[in-house]
């Protein structure tokens, strides 16, 4: 029988983490989410939101996860390290990434990252099973009964990949460190997410902000709006809130977001969403 299919938002920060009191109500940890599909355990990103979700599914004994990675910039791997379930023997850890292919591999990626001297251990000190996969965006990927990935390209620097997972006839789409093109919406994304009960998408900037940082990779809230019109999306999650977006600013965005679309939200840690 179908069970839970929930997302759990533990870090929706881009670039980097922040913290202090201006950052209480939305969080300030960088990406990560998990996505519950009945007994499985799907991990999307490894910013520094995976060490808090390592110390909750400690507690829960053997575990077999699958952690996506949408892309490998540092705010998206950083907390690898320090993800608990990495460091017990009886847990199997499968990394996948879709956008490396065909001149980088994952495990290579992340040993970049765990190596003196900018970390004093290499990806040896994991004692749990640990497999690394690589595949090419747009590929579909079955992992376990009645749980299907469709992936896209992004368009980021060095690549990005966005994923919608279909379970018991509802979906999530996660589609975050992608930038619009101002060439009409981005073909690849609406066909991800057309009919999507929750749709999450890099809102890093508002308009006004935008071109300012044109060409860096990110897009808005009001652009995020336009594809879940244009593809019949249920429920607009904004997410990757720039690092210089206090709540106070934040706040603000979530009463424009509501206005202009009823029902969308604004990503909180914490904050768990059922289709």
């Amino acid at each position: 029988m179908p069970g839970e299919f929930s997302v759990t938002f533990w870090g929706v920060r881009g670039s980097i983490a922040c913290a202090g009191a201006d950052y209480q109500r939305y969080g300030g940890n960088t990406s990560c989410l998990e996505v519950r599909c009945g007994g499985n355990v799907l991990v999307f990103d490894g910013g520094t939101g995976l060490r808090p979700l390592g110390e909750k599914l400690k507690a829960e004994g053997k575990l077999e996860i699958d952690l996506f990675l949408t892309h490998s910039h540092l705010d998206h791997i950083v907390g690898i390290p320090f993800f608990k379930p990495l460091y017990d023997k009886a847990n199997h850890i499968r990394f996948w990434a879709g956008h490396l292919l065909p001149d980088q591999r994952l495990r290579d990626a992340i040993c970049a990252m765990m190596v003196p001297p900018l970390f004093p251990v290499p990806i040896e000190i994991f004692p749990s099973r640990t497999i690394f996969n690589d595949f090419a965006a747009g590929e579909t990927l079955r992992l376990h009964p009645g749980v299907e990935l469709k992936t896209t390209h992004l368009n980021h620097p060095n690549g990005a990949t966005g994923y919608r997972i279909e379970y018991d006839g509802k979906s999530i789409c996660y589609i975050t460190d992608t930038e619009h093109t101002g060439h009409g919406l981005d073909e690849n994304i609406l066909t991800l997410v057309r009919g999507a009960d929750i749709f999450i998408y890099d809102s890093s900037y508002t308009d006004e902000e935008y071109p300012k940082y044109a060409g860096w990779g990110h897009s808005t809230w009001r652009e995020g709006v336009k594809l879940a019109d244009a593809a019949g999306a249920k429920t607009f999650v904004a997410f990757h809130h720039d690092p210089s977006h206090r709540d106070v600013f934040m706040d603000g965005v979530a009463e424009a977001l509501a206005a202009a679309r009823p029902g969308s939200l604004v990503a909180r840690e914490g904050m768990t969403l059922t289709p």
